[in-house]
């Protein structure tokens, strides 16, 4: 997006509500106190203007490019999912938890749903919490040995939990629940809607839980459909 330091950050955020994002992270105030240029904000807050007028610039960036997942190697894909979505999840889940404390504080008296979507999201970020952590602790770093087994033609020690296929379907029982998690949230914010007139904090919390369910569907897609295949081939391959 353009993005003039004359501008107001509520006009910003107006303007493309991802934006809110990124005045979020600066702790600058885009929504009761937004009626401030992006210049003043940043003298305010004391942060660097150029770096967040980058940030912005840089919102729309496509970076999913249309990679042909299934030709990588299993060690490749596990660190890119790593890198890509454990990331994301790890830096969303705190953004969207402060987004709807705030949004249902101000507005659940009238919007009674938010309770349970800020229940429900409690609960798929406590299942993803110890989601990943098991993924990148036991099961990314076993899939990487049978990786290096294939190549270096060696064999693997058996692990504690004898085979791939175990931790696997945990995983995949795991995703079942967060994604049905997900859509209960979709549902109660009817497809990530706002009400009309929605003040620019709710309509950022509704953005990013769109997003993140968004995310969540690639990540477990990769995972289930193109890892977790990979693996159990390369074991059966390698013992």
């Amino acid at each position: 997006m353009n993005v003039a330091e004359t501008n107001t950050v509520a006009q910003t955020v107006t303007e493309n509500i991802k934006a809110a994002h990124v005045f979020k992270k600066y702790g600058i105030d885009f929504c009761c106190g937004g009626n401030v240029t992006i210049e003043n904000a940043c003298k305010k807050a004391k942060i660097d203007q150029a770096k967040l007028i980058s940030d912005l610039e840089n919102i729309d960036q496509v970076t999913d490019l249309n990679h042909d997942y299934k030709s990588w190697d299993a060690d490749f894909l596990a660190d890119y999912i790593f890198n890509i979505h454990h990331t994301y999840v790890e830096e969303s889940i705190p953004l969207i938890l402060q987004y709807g404390k705030k949004v249902t504080k101000v507005h659940g008296h009238h919007y009674t749903e938010l309770s349970e979507i800020f229940r429900l999201f409690e609960e798929v970020a406590a299942e993803l919490g110890g989601h990943l952590k098991k993924e990148e602790l036991i099961l990314f770093p076993f899939v990487k040995k049978l990786v290096e087994a294939k190549r270096t033609k060696t064999k693997v020690d058996t692990p504690q939990f004898q085979t791939v296929d175990y931790p696997i379907k945990m995983k995949e029982e795991e995703h079942e629940t967060a994604g049905e998690i997900m859509r209960q949230i979709a549902i109660l914010t009817n497809n990530y809607t706002p009400p009309e007139g929605a003040c620019n904090t709710f309509r950022a919390y509704y953005a990013k839980l769109d997003e993140f369910e968004q995310d969540l569907h690639k990540h477990v897609h990769l995972e289930n459909n193109i890892l977790f295949p990979k693996a159990l081939a390369l074991e059966k391959e390698v013992r």
